[in-house]
Parts: C-alpha cells; sequence; structure tokens
C-alpha cells in the first residue's frame, strides 16, 4: 500500500516525500507543474535513493484521480496540491476557488469511491485573519482576509462535514505559518515562479544577484522594529509535522486542527540581519507601504500538535537562513538543468 501525495513535486511537497520515503513509506505523487518543476522529483530520488511512482496530472482531471487510486493500492493522502499566491487570489478569485476547492471535492469523493478515508491536508494560518492576540491557538475564531485563505477555510469546514456524515475519516488539517529553509543537502528547496511572493526566497534572490534589493512592506507595525512578525518555520520540520499527522490518522478516527509553527516571531529586519549574518551577504532593502490585508504579528502555540502528535519545530532560525542560502548559491536559477534525463 501507498501513500498519495498530491502536489509533490512542490516545495513542501518534495521535502514531505523525502521524509516518508526516508521513513520506509511507499509513495505516489501527483502533481501538474503549476508552481513546481519535475526536476525536483528526481532530486527526491537522488537524495533518498529510492523510487517512486508518479502521475502528472491535475486534480480536476477525474479520470486521471481515478486512474491513480486504480493503478494502486492507496492507503492514505496528503493532500498538498493547491494555488497558495495570495494577491494573485485577490485578482483570480474564481480561479482560486475552482481550482483548491473543486479539485479537492474530486479528490474526497474519488477517495470515497475507492474506500480510502486517511487523508492529511496542507490548510494555513491565514484561516485565523487577523488574530486578537498571539500566540494563536486552534481554538481562535476563524475569518480568512483573502480569496487563498478563504480556500483553506472552506476546505476545512468541507472536511468536517464530511466527517459528520462518515465517521471513519480520519483527517489531520495542517495550518502551515512560514515555511523557510531547504534540505541540508542544498537538492530541493524553494524555487517559487517569477518574483517571489514569499519574504526568503526574495532575500536569496537578491543574495545571488537576481532581484536588485528586498521590497519591505511596512516599517510603522506595533512590533519591536516596525516590520512584520512572523512565525518562520524550517521546512524539514514542516514534512515531520506531515509524518506525524499522517502517523496519527492511520491509526485513529476523527478530524483535528493542529498548528506548525515555532510559537517564536522574527520581524522581517530579524530575518535580514540573521541571513546576512550566516550568509555573509548584504541584502540592500526598500521600505515601502503596507500591504493591504498584512497583519502586525503572527505567531503560533504549537502545544496541541506537541501533545497530540509528538511533533516540536527543532531547527532555530539561523540553521533556516542557513540552508535556504545553501541551496541558492547551488541553484542560482532554481530547477534548471541541461540535458536532463526524464525519471
Amino acid at each position: 500500500m501507498a501513500i498519495l501525495i498530491t502536489g509533490g513535486a512542490g516545495y513542501i511537497g518534495s521535502h514531505t516525500c523525502v521524509e516518508l520515503l526516508n521513513a520506509g513509506y511507499d509513495i505516489v505523487v501527483l502533481d501538474n507543474f503549476s508552481n513546481s518543476k519535475l526536476e525536483s522529483l528526481q532530486r527526491i530520488k537522488e537524495i533518498t535513493g529510492k523510487d517512486f511512482l508518479f502521475y502528472e496530472a491535475d486534480l480536476l482531471n477525474r479520470k486521471i484521480v481515478e486512474k491513480v487510486f486504480e493503478s494502486t493500492e492507496i492507503e492514505a493522502v496528503v493532500h498538498l496540491a493547491g494555488l497558495k499566491a495570495i494577491r494573485e487570489s485577490v485578482s483570480k478569485p474564481l480561479h482560486y476557488y475552482h481550482n483548491n476547492v473543486t479539485g479537492t471535492l474530486v479528490l474526497c469523493e474519488v477517495m470515497k469511491e475507492y474506500g480510502v478515508k486517511n487523508l492529511v491536508f496542507s490548510s494555513s494560518a491565514t484561516v485565523y485573519g487577523v488574530p486578537e492576540q498571539v500566540p494563536i491557538s486552534e481554538d481562535f475564531p476563524l475569518s480568512a482576509l483573502n480569496p487563498y485563505g478563504r480556500t483553506k477555510l472552506m476546505v476545512e469546514e468541507i472536511l468536517r462535514d464530511l466527517f459528520v456524515t462518515d465517521g471513519s475519516f480520519s483527517i489531520a488539517l495542517l495550518r502551515y505559518f512560514n515555511p523557510i529553509g531547504a534540505h541540508k543537502s542544498g537538492k530541493i528547496g524553494e524555487d517559487p515562479n517569477g518574483i517571489p511572493n514569499n519574504l526568503m526566497p526574495y532575500i536569496t534572490q537578491v543574495a545571488v544577484g537576481k532581484l536588485k534589493e528586498l521590497q519591505v512592506f511596512g516599517n510603522d507595525y506595533p512590533t519591536s522594529d516596525g516590520t512584520g512578525v512572523r512565525d518562520y518555520i524550517h521546512v524539514v520540520d514542516l514534512a515531520l509535522g506531515h509524518l506525524r499527522a499522517l502517523e496519527k490518522v492511520m491509526s485513529s478516527t476523527g478530524v483535528e486542527a493542529y498548528n506548525l509553527g515555532t510559537g517564536t516571531g522574527y520581524s522581517v529586519l530579524e530575518i535580514v540581519t540573521t541571513f546576512q549574518e550566516v550568509s555573509g551577504q548584504q541584502i540592500p532593502f526598500l521600505i515601502s507601504d503596507r500591504r493591504s490585508g498584512d497583519i502586525a504579528t503572527c505567531y503560533a502555540n504549537p502545544l496541541k500538535a506537541k501533545n497530540e502528535l509528538g511533533w516540536v519545530a527543532e531547527r532555530g532560525i539561523k540553521e533556516m537562513c542557513r540552508d535556504s542560502w545553501e541551496w541558492q548559491k547551488q541553484n542560482p536559477n532554481g530547477y534548471v538543468v541541461e540535458n536532463h534525463i526524464p525519471i
């Protein structure tokens, strides 16, 4: 039996594939490469020394999804596939709702058809909207601020309703905070399309000379240095969170949400300073106006994941910065490979 990983070629997906393979699981990867590269799958094989099945497909294509379940006995699904750029979601809301929500509906329908009841879902801390206080616990009110966040919240509600109608389902809703870093080998990491939406790939692309300077959105927040504070988590710790959640859903029934964060907040300028320290690279930056919808401070209370999943983020901010820089140094243009041999 195997674990299906949707979006397994992406940033979080590739690291999750590595950790599941290293833990002895057989995996099947499904990805449409809308924001990922085929080369990442080859790198996963190089890191782990293990092979796996792969389907290039979109979850909206039900026939292909059914083929995956027909061809392999699937024991559980780690559902990572989805569009994720907040600003793009504001300009293309229908595209995001159709892709993220409808794609999940197709997946769940096929899972029911084939009797697969174990699911780990990639949610987001954006479902908390503007929290009244920090740290943020899983029982806080939910209210997303943008179409991307609302798709995550809608899917969470759909999955809760699914469990109400079929109590044999076991579902973990993983609310990520801000994943950064890369595998210590430097072989896999974050390779966004176009100008990065997230802080760390923007910093590393400035460091490697692809971008002129970092744009810092707002320095007048009520924080220690005026810049926004976020909970940054190493992507390998995040991947290990999926492993622990997978173990949980395969051993019990129910639906539970878990914060995956460190419980510590760092400002934008603290990240810049730490990156400069560990990399030896100067990061010029320009202060711009705040972005609409951004909040001052956001960090997790991760105790529920510790108590129920046995998971704790172990890697610190220096390691996150160091591994991000190692990935970018080795891959200044991301997953650009000449004479690529298909896997």
